[in-house]
């Protein structure tokens, strides 16, 4: 039987913990390729195979899931077929992670030899427990001078205990791992070259699909691709019957609507390629081209006996930000889409995939509030839009409060903190101040004079605390968090202490009269800098707004001094990442991102008009 010989597991681990790094050597040692071609996968040294997009490698995290297969001849020469997915680490990105685990029978847990099990751990190990998949623990980075396999194996296991998972599930197989160097162990006392050990654990713990091939056909699309000759591309699990080239399907929806269409192309997974396939077997994952409609959650099946698959479940948003066109002095200089209606048709072709993602109309006829899993799932986001050439400005992220008999409730998050003993009181008190509650504390065993803290935290509170934390500690503490439930609002938490400083006229900035400035705070802009009237250019010494005119110049006339000029004197600009930007700005103010640049303006830009407005209240602000 088909189903027998094919295994379909799912990577899951902690961010930098070395899952796509694992897969990678998965698909080194498979055969499948020559070193060339690896070469060229990976792009170059250093580079990883499975990490394709170019975000991911700049930011050395992955974002999206993506599928492979590999084929496997154990000891007694039976050929497998192992379907193998690798998901995202970062709990922003966990709807990516929810709707691909459908598809797999098992999954490999990958835990940091150091590190041990961290948040995002817990969140991906829970989802793929509340799914009944079998999991495999691969400790990995076992070759650091530093690491501590044998503890990190009994914090897994107390944590499976701590989530309540059954007794199958607890007795779990351990393969210890130097992903980066290629090699995998069941036996730390037994040296192994190779990743062998994996492949084994793989065909003997994970089971085969659950699937009957003389049943009706039913598929469940997890994720969809887009081909410029078929248009969209499904990519689901058969689970029954199978499926063939030319095929005629029915498409059940999400609302039960059903839908006759054909099979145009049909592919299935070899390497990280997809290759053309006659048909395609129950248990196996697939790619359907040249379906419309078709979408995320809907069922492939028969039209004899259309029967819906269940739909995948996804965690709801926990924040939300406005979205509106770029109105300001600069706007269309640097992108090529700059209207509100070119920024809804971006928003809805991103829902298409990113089943995480929530929009609704704002405010204004220009304005979107759009709703995500974190303020780095926004981030990157936005980060795509931009490089797609598009003009956007965005307002200052809020967690979304939800009402439960009557009471208003909000998300709270698992923060992880990792810090010398010796920062231990900077860290406590910065926390303190964000209605927090310590839940943990102990020292970190095997790494010295590191203590081990956790908290839980709204996640309102989570806003600018990275900076002030590596600040705080010389940049030597390690933060996590994670989402863990809502829970009834906690009270206020202080905004930003500082004020900022506002330019006053557009122009260039010159470096004379950022050192007139020189007292009165940091800056964000460098001399030369293009601003306008209303931009944020510095942060202010003191808790207030000013504003200045950064863009003076020094005024020519013909009478000699008595002294040389003095060398003006200009700080180093504090450049902030887009992340940054969003978790520094306060209500009335915005972030414009543009393909070239990124700025921090006052929602109004005359100062008359702020004055009118603060006369009037904050909610004038917001109109």
């Amino acid at each position: 039987m088909f189903a027998e010989t094919v295994r379909n597991v799912a990577i899951i681990a902690h961010v930098d913990h070395g899952k796509t790094t694992l897969v990678d050597q998965l698909l080194y040692q498979s055969g499948m390729f020559r070193q060339e071609e690896l070469e060229k996968m990976s792009g170059g040294d250093h580079s990883l195979i499975m990490d394709s997009n170019p975000l991911e490698r700049e930011r050395g995290i992955t974002i999206l899931s993506k599928n492979c297969a590999v084929q496997y001849s154990n000891g007694d020469g039976r050929r497998y077929k192992i379907n193998i997915v690798d998901t995202p680490g970062h709990a922003d990105f966990g709807g990516e992670v929810e709707r691909v685990l459908k598809m797999t029978d098992g999954v490999l847990l990958v835990v940091d030899a150091f590190d041990g099990p961290m948040p995002q751990t817990r969140f991906v190990l829970t989802k793929a427990l509340q799914h009944g998949l079998k999991p495999i623990l691969v400790v990995n980075k076992v070759d650091r001078p530093d690491s501590r396999p044998e503890d990190v194996v009994n914090e897994v296991f107390d944590l499976f205990v701590e989530l309540e998972a059954n007794d199958d599930s607890l007795d779990f197989p351990v393969i210890y791992a130097s992903a980066k160097e290629g090699w995998a162990t069941m036996d730390l006392s037994k040296p192994n070259r190779n990743m062998k050990p994996v492949y084994e654990a793989i065909i003997r713990n994970i089971p085969a699909p659950k699937a009957d091939p003389d049943k009706p056909l039913q598929m469940l699309v997890t994720s969809l691709e887009y081909s410029d000759y078929v248009g969209r591309v499904a990519v689901g699990k058969v689970f029954a019957g199978k499926l063939a080239q030319a095929q005629a399907i029915t498409v059940i929806d999400k609302e039960g609507n059903h839908t006759l269409q054909k099979v145009v192309q049909l592919y299935e997974y070899e390497g990280i390629a997809k290759k053309r396939a006659d048909e395609v077997w129950a248990g196996d994952i697939c790619a359907v081209g040249g379906l419309d409609p078709v979408d995320i959650g809907d069922t492939i099946a028969c039209p004899d006996e259309p029967s819906a698959l269940p739909i995948v479940a996804i965690d709801e948003p926990t924040m939300s930000m406005t979205f509106q066109a770029n109105d300001g002095p600069f706007a269309g200089r640097d992108g090529r889409y700059v209207t509100s209606l070119q920024i809804r048709d971006r928003l809805d072709k991103e829902l298409q995939t990113n089943v995480a993602l929530r929009v609704e109309p704002g405010r204004a006829a220009d304005e979107f509030i759009v709703s995500g899993r974190g303020l780095m799932h926004l981030g990157i986001l936005l980060e795509n839009m931009r490089r797609e050439d598009y003009e956007i400005c965005v307002g200052k992220p809020e967690v979304i409060i939800r009402m439960k008999d009557g009471v208003k409730q909000e998300p709270v998050e698992r923060l992880v903190i990792e810090c010398p003993s010796d920062c231990q009181n900077a860290v406590m008190s910065l926390i303190g101040t964000r209605r927090s509650e310590l839940i943990k504390m102990d020292t970190k065993s095997g790494a010295g004079d590191y203590v081990h803290l956790e908290f839980m935290i709204p996640s309102r509170g989570l806003f600018g605390l990275n900076a002030r934390i590596l600040t705080a500690t010389q940049g030597r503490a390690i933060m996590h968090h994670t989402f863990e439930r809502y829970e009834p609002m906690r009270g206020s938490i202080p905004d930003r202490q500082a004020g900022v400083m506002i330019q006053s006229e557009t122009g260039s900035v010159t470096a004379y009269a950022l050192d007139a400035l020189y007292e009165r705070g940091l800056f964000f802009v460098r001399p030369g800098d293009e601003v306008y009237e209303g931009q944020v250019i510095g942060e202010h010494c003191k808790d207030n707004d000013i504003v200045v005119n950064a863009a003076k110049a020094k005024q020519m006339s013909n009478m000699r001094t008595s002294s040389k000029d003095e060398a003006a004197r200009v700080r180093p600009a504090r450049i902030l990442s887009l992340e940054a930007m969003l978790e520094y700005i306060q209500q009335d103010e915005l972030v414009e991102v543009c393909p070239g640049s990124l700025r921090m303006r006052k929602r109004l830009l005359k100062e008359g008009q702020r004055r009118r407005a603060e006369r009037l209240g904050p909610q004038a602000v917001l109109r």
